[in-house]
């Protein structure tokens, strides 16, 4: 039979309350990461701010050219961008997912150009969306 003197739940009590401390700390951390201020918050902000600019050159290169770019590399190669952007999540500005439509060209063959682009991230953000949906 066991018995526990004061001492043993005074203990026991320390014990359960170091372990909930440890439980909460770990998931404010986990919400500090979310909350903007943190490496995932500023990553998010510079991912929105690539795809907000790669976007908007996309539309203005369809509006100049009257068709949309065949690959992001098109947007380089005709002043619209100095570089591709390098994904924040990924590391990587090769791992761009671009979103093709067919179109006719001036000589009436079919290619498929770009119409969007989302991050190759295969991770979800603060907001509980895939960065590849945005």
């Amino acid at each position: 039979m066991v018995r526990l003197t004061a001492v043993g739940k005074k203990a026991a009590t320390r014990v359960l309350l170091l372990a909930a401390s440890l439980a909460l700390s770990g998931m404010t951390s986990c919400v500090r990461q979310c909350d903007g201020d943190g490496v995932l918050g500023a990553r998010e902000r510079v991912l929105k701010q690539d795809l907000f600019t790669l976007r908007e050159q996309i539309d203005s290169y369809t509006k100049d050219k009257d068709r949309a770019p065949q690959s992001l590399q098109d947007l380089v190669a005709a002043g619209y961008l100095k570089k591709i952007p390098r994904d924040p999540l990924t590391g990587s500005e090769e791992t761009w997912i671009t979103e093709r439509e067919p179109s006719v060209d001036q000589d009436g063959q079919i290619e498929f150009a770009i119409t969007d682009v989302h991050s190759g991230a295969n991770l979800v953000g603060c907001d509980g969306s895939a960065y590849s949906s945005w």
